[in-house]
């Protein structure tokens, strides 16, 4: 009898310590699972945090430019008490203006007639007739079409009225062709900009992660111009500026 008491003290003695054993071995599993997971988990924050520094910065680039393009529109005009007395005026003005061109040097096609106008009106019963006429000027050659305003009192002389709104006009057309370089100045720009900014934070320059070119905008280089006959400059300014999102290391 006790020696089967015994036997059954044992027995439970046994499996008691294999039911711990087991418990122990897993507790300490599961204890590995977390740490490893933990650090795993915690490592994976600071690369991801890592992986978002980054520095938005602005670039910038500007260059003077010559106009390519000049554009003279003339307006002028002529009254008279019968439409043919105002047509044969304005005729006359006309080839006042055919000539002054001439004597500049320009071609004959450079000045072509872009619009006519005839209006009527009667003051007290007596009729006047006024004609309105346009020409332009349309020349690559910027120099000569800059002679052509200083000179345009020479117009006045020869008895031609210019109207309000006669003016030259320039434009550059050339934009294409300056556009890659000037968005890789302004790039370039932009990455100083992020390095002095890297600098100052302890970090290097990485690659572009995004980068939006802004649009161009092309002004004249002094500001606005007047002056009768003088509505723009031939110098211009171009100016393109970019926002470039640069990663850090």
């Amino acid at each position: 009898m006790t020696d089967t008491s015994e036997q059954v003290h044992e027995a439970t003695s046994f499996w008691g310590e294999q039911t711990t054993r087991r418990w122990l071995i897993s507790s300490a599993i599961v204890s590995i699972g977390l740490i490893a997971g933990g650090f795993l988990l915690g490592d994976g924050l600071v690369r991801a945090k890592d992986a978002d520094r980054s520095v938005t910065v602005r670039g910038l680039d500007e260059r003077e430019v010559l106009a390519d393009l000049a554009t003279w529109t003339i307006s002028y005009s002529a009254t008279a008490g019968d439409l043919q007395a105002a047509q044969s005026a304005v005729d006359t003005d006309s080839q006042s203006i055919k000539a002054f061109f001439k004597d500049i040097g320009f071609p004959e096609d450079a000045l072509q007639p872009t619009g006519v106008n005839v209006s009527y009106y009667s003051d007290r019963g007596v009729g006047r007739y006024t004609v309105r006429q346009r020409m332009t000027l349309r020349t690559k050659d910027i120099e000569r079409a800059q002679d052509a305003v200083k000179r345009q009192v020479e117009l006045v002389r020869r008895g031609v009225v210019l109207e309000d709104g006669s003016g030259m006009s320039y434009t550059f057309t050339g934009l294409d062709e300056i556009k890659p370089e000037m968005v890789a100045e302004a790039t370039k720009d932009a990455r100083a900009a992020a390095e002095q900014f890297a600098k100052d934070s302890g970090a290097d320059v990485g690659s572009i992660r995004k980068a939006t070119q802004g649009y161009f905008s092309i002004n004249a280089r002094d500001g606005e111009s007047g002056g009768w006959g003088v509505s723009d400059t031939p110098y211009k300014k171009v100016r393109v500026v970019t926002t470039v999102d640069f990663s850090l290391d």
